[in-house]
């Protein structure tokens, strides 16, 4: 008997209450992720010793820089290990139409749990290759996914499963920082925040599950990796509350070098993917030659600035212990530690960008501590550097993944100082207040790349956007009054309107976030009783086709972090014929999960019907 089957047996014998259930999943998810993580984590310090001791010495002895080798020795290591994750991807059970019903489903389950290991050594061998990426991130999605395989063999609800995917991520980031509160408030503020919206179940239950497993998991790092914070501090102190304004201005500062960050990686995935103009040619190298050109670069830099290579934690503590870093050094290793980590991600290397973000925030804030010190006059008290880069570790982390709260709480239990709570703080708001308002898009968090499930993706790829749309959406003409067009909109209960023109052109749509947005901004000089609907209504719509699947459409979604999208025709794409929002994608979902679990039962009980017919006449013969 399988274990899923075993586990499901002794639940439904002891007929526990879902409370309970979800509780003893909590433990299993905690216990189980604390150990893999902590197994990941002395996997990269083996990697580490293999390269750059037995390795490096053994090349160097003969020629010092033949170290440039080792990164890409490394990128060929990872890239036969995500040649054989290209082969173990997930295949729908559908395309084994011959097969029997157990082989199918032997072989549904067999990729994700090759997976999940497969990636996990595939990430401690970039990282120990000296990869310009961070160890958080996978951590979070080994423990995600062991949350989500779990709720899948327990045959959860997809809200069950959910909710063990985000125990599961908390418990990675507790168990990779040895941070369980801040593990709990990762899962709350960027796992579950999309959920928390429309899950109509007990929050309390939601966190008292993510809590359990953040601590269990923490626990189990702690017994195995030691108790000690990840960062020791010299003793230091803020020195005047006058200094706060500096602060603020290094917030502002971590918001710029956030942004830049995260749209390096974004470049360099475009330009691996040959979609940068003058680099075509990129598109078709295969990708081993990809990760020898990330390899080669890494490689370069190790011998040149070696503090810049790996996760970088060595130099951060080098940092904090103020360590003398000099003015024109940490620019150089701000720029190229940027650099290097958006073409480890870009060029194929697995990781997360935690670490690289602590360790940017970390070189900002001691340049700004020693700039302002040059600057100011010695009768001014300020801080040391360190505390400053205390803070600017914090600001660029909350800017890169978008998690102030997380951000704030991970750096007060990393260092377990609470002298710089109220700097942090105030820099990091503000650097996520001003990444608000001059980046809108929706941030690419690299540290959940894995987190998509496939089972998830192998029923939004089957249903359609055709079966779940709605024929005849909310729409306005562009002429019509503005206020008119709300009064529309609001007395119909409508989140939006689609608006059209005179022959029935889609021109753009209204939505009631437009609306409070001009009632709120100060008076224009046009009055608003004058205003129509084209005048603030969104020019540019993103649109989908009746023949695209919901996978397709929620990534096009996520975009924007629309609620909605309207329907067009492929071959007229001004003519709407529907439209299809979350609530229909979510509906539809949670049926096909439905059919499929029945599906799924009658199946097993058939073998068992057909033993019983078959066997009781041969023992009436016997008799």
């Amino acid at each position: 008997m399988s274990l899923s089957r075993l586990l499901v047996t002794v639940l439904n014998r002891l007929q526990p209450s879902a409370e309970t259930v979800m509780l003893v999943s909590a433990i299993a998810v905690g216990v189980i992720s604390g150990t893999a993580v902590t197994l990941f984590r002395k996997l990269i310090l083996f990697a580490q010793e293999l390269y750059w001791h037995d390795f490096a010495v053994a090349l160097s002895a003969k020629w010092h820089w033949a170290i440039i080798f080792i990164p890409m020795l490394g990128a060929l290591v990872v890239s036969l290990l995500r040649l054989k994750l290209d082969q173990t991807e997930f295949r729908p059970s559908g395309t084994a139409q011959l097969s029997t019903t157990n082989e199918i489903r032997r072989d549904t389950w067999r990729s994700p749990y090759l997976q999940v290991p497969l990636k996990t050594v595939t990430a401690a061998l970039s990282l120990g290759s000296g990869a310009s990426l961070g160890p958080e991130g996978p951590s979070v999605e080994l423990g995600s996914k062991i949350g989500s395989l779990l709720g899948q063999m327990m045959q959860f609800s997809s809200e069950r499963i959910r909710l063990l995917i985000a125990a599961g991520g908390a418990a990675g980031l507790a168990a990779g920082f040895n941070a369980p509160i801040s593990g709990v408030f990762f899962a709350l503020e960027v796992l579950l925040r999309d959920s928390s919206r429309t899950n109509k179940s007990s929050s309390n239950s939601d966190v008292s599950v993510v809590v359990i497993a953040s601590v269990i998991s923490a626990l189990v790092s702690q017994i195995s990796l030691g108790e000690r914070p990840a960062f020791s501090l010299p003793v230091y102190e803020v020195r005047s509350y006058w200094e706060l304004p500096l602060y603020l201005g290094l917030g502002v500062l971590a918001s710029v070098v956030a942004l830049l960050f995260t749209r390096a990686i974004k470049q360099s995935k475009r330009f691996f993917a040959g979609e940068w103009a003058i680099a075509p040619f990129m598109q078709k190298l295969p990708m081993p030659i990809k990760l020898l050109i990330g390899g080669l670069c890494v490689g370069i830099i190790a011998l040149t600035f070696p503090e810049a290579i790996g996760i970088g934690y060595e130099t951060v503590e080098s940092i904090l212990q103020d360590t003398p870093f000099t003015i024109p050094l940490l620019t150089i290793l701000l720029v190229i530690k940027l650099l290097l980590t958006a073409i480890s991600a870009g060029s194929g290397f697995v990781g997360g960008i935690f670490a690289p973000s602590i360790f940017l925030g970390a070189v900002l804030g001691s340049l700004y501590g020693q700039a302002i010190a040059t600057f100011l006059p010695a009768s001014f008290p300020i801080a040391a550097s360190p505390a400053y880069a205390l803070v600017g570790m914090a600001a660029v982390l909350a800017g890169t993944v978008r998690a102030p709260l997380t951000s704030v709480l991970l750096l007060f239990e990393m260092t377990r100082d609470y002298r710089i709570v109220l700097p942090l703080m105030a820099a990091v708001g503000l650097c996520a207040w001003v990444l608000d308002q001059i980046d809108t898009s929706k941030p690419d968090r690299l540290i959940m790349q894995w987190s998509d499930s496939p089972a998830d993706i192998e029923v939004l790829e089957k249903i359609k956007i055709a079966e779940v749309m709605t024929l005849n959406p909310a729409s306005i003409k562009y002429s019509m009054p503005l206020f008119q067009a709300a009064q529309f909109i609001t007395s119909g209960y409508h989140h939006s309107a689609l608006v059209f023109d005179d022959a029935n052109h889609l021109q753009g749509i209204l939505t009631t976030q437009d609306i409070k947005r001009l009632l709120s901004a100060p008076e224009s000089d046009r009055p608003l009783e004058e205003m129509t609907v084209q005048n603030i209504c969104t020019r540019e719509v993103i649109c989908t086709f009746a023949d695209e699947s919901l996978a397709e459409a929620l990534k096009r979604m996520a975009t924007r972090d629309l609620r909605q999208m309207p329907v067009v025709d492929r071959h007229q794409p001004k003519r709407v014929i529907g439209m299809v929002d979350r609530l229909a994608i979510t509906t539809a979902y949670n049926t096909a999960l439905t059919k499929r679990a029945i599906a799924a039962r009658i199946t097993a009980i058939k073998p068992t019907v057909t033993i019983a017919s078959t066997v009781v006449p041969v023992q009436g013969c016997h008799e």
